[in-house]
């Protein structure tokens, strides 16, 4: 089964994004390439079993099992030393990542409590953009009972063929994702 997402981009936004900037070769708009989703826990220093709990939420959110991280070297001021599991992340592309971005804006980001939009300062030059979450309880896939720290995430879109932020804005826009200002 195609994800919903991925059939509306194709249909209706590449085609629309295409005409307002004015591409004429169809492979020349943006298109949202991979998300890479990334929870950083630097108490697992201490306890290691919270890198365990933390890996496992984040496949239970992303439906992909979670890859363990590294420090690549080591930091006397934060007590960490080279090779210490520090985060965990998983790297989303295809259908699983356009679900999980429909499931990121439909059903998580309606639960923030006082949500009013998202910031658009997280783009880079390459239309690449940044969204920091602060729990992971909005996910309706983690029980609220089970949680033992709230722990937040950055959630990165990787966006191909955007030649500045305003094109990689406007895809993601389209997509749904509610900016602040809007």
């Amino acid at each position: 089964m195609a994800a919903r997402l991925r059939e509306l981009y194709n249909q209706g936004i590449a085609p629309e994004l295409r005409e307002k900037f004015g591409y004429k070769n169809p492979m020349q708009g943006p298109k949202l390439v991979k998300v890479v989703v990334n929870m950083g826990v630097g108490d697992a220093t201490q306890d290691p079993r919270l890198m365990d709990t933390a890996a496992a939420e984040l496949a239970q959110i992303t439906g992909q099992k979670a890859s363990i991280r590294k420090a690549r070297k080591s930091i006397s001021n934060f007590k960490l030393r080279q090779g210490v599991n520090i985060g965990c992340m998983v790297t989303l592309r295809g259908d699983r990542m356009y679900e999980f971005v429909d499931r990121l804006v439909n059903v998580a980001i309606p639960r923030i409590r006082d949500f009013r939009g998202v910031s658009p300062r997280g783009f880079d030059v390459a239309g690449n953009f940044t969204l920091g979450l602060r729990d992971q309880t909005i996910f309706p896939e983690i029980d609220l009972d089970k949680v033992t720290r709230v722990r937040g995430m950055n959630v990165t879109f990787v966006i191909q063929n955007a030649s500045s932020a305003e094109e990689g804005r406007e895809l993601l826009r389209k997509l749904g994702m509610p900016f602040a200002g809007n």
